[in-house]
């Protein structure tokens, strides 16, 4: 069975890699799937760069790919015939958060969410708060891959001259 990784990866984190590795482990194909527009910059990272930086630090887990997806993500599910949905939850506000998509996701096409714990070593990290560490110059290493330590380190070089 395929399943999908959904999310925006702006970037990628080591709880993320945590929750792809442990769904490769469950399904035959995992696609972690980077959403938004391509054509708008949104965040730190393009949506080829995310891209590119996954596939780098997932080079190692041979049945997971790396795609991206501007709409719905059940028409995308529905178009490559996947039938699970896979999503790392923190905390409980994860959960409030994500309980109503996985039962809308559910009524449309009949998909099911998979809610993965988040190992607790990563419980408190997200992308947002990184970048907030690492544009001030705080230390994130162990909490982001090392090829995305440098390249955020590289970005924020560049944005701030």
């Amino acid at each position: 069975m395929k399943a999908v990784c959904p999310g925006s990866f702006d970037p990628v984190t080591m709880g993320h890699l945590d929750i792809y590795r442990r769904a490769a482990a469950h399904f035959d194909e995992v696609v972690v799937l980077v959403t938004g527009n391509p054509s708008k910059k949104s965040g730190l990272f393009t949506i080829d760069e995310r891209m590119e930086l996954i596939r780098e630090v997932t080079s190692d887990v041979p049945n997971l790919r790396v795609d991206w997806w501007g709409g719905l993500l059940v028409d995308y599910t529905t178009e490559h015939g996947i039938h699970a949905l896979v999503k790392g939850l923190r905390t409980a506000l994860d959960y409030e958060y994500e309980l109503p998509m996985a039962q809308m996701n559910r009524r449309l096409t009949g998909i099911d969410t998979f809610f993965l714990l988040t190992d607790e070593k990563y419980g408190y990290i997200s992308s947002s708060l990184l970048k907030e560490v690492a544009k001030y110059g705080g230390d994130v290493h162990g909490l982001l891959p090392d090829a995305v330590v440098d390249a955020v380190k590289e970005k924020y070089r560049t944005i701030d001259g």
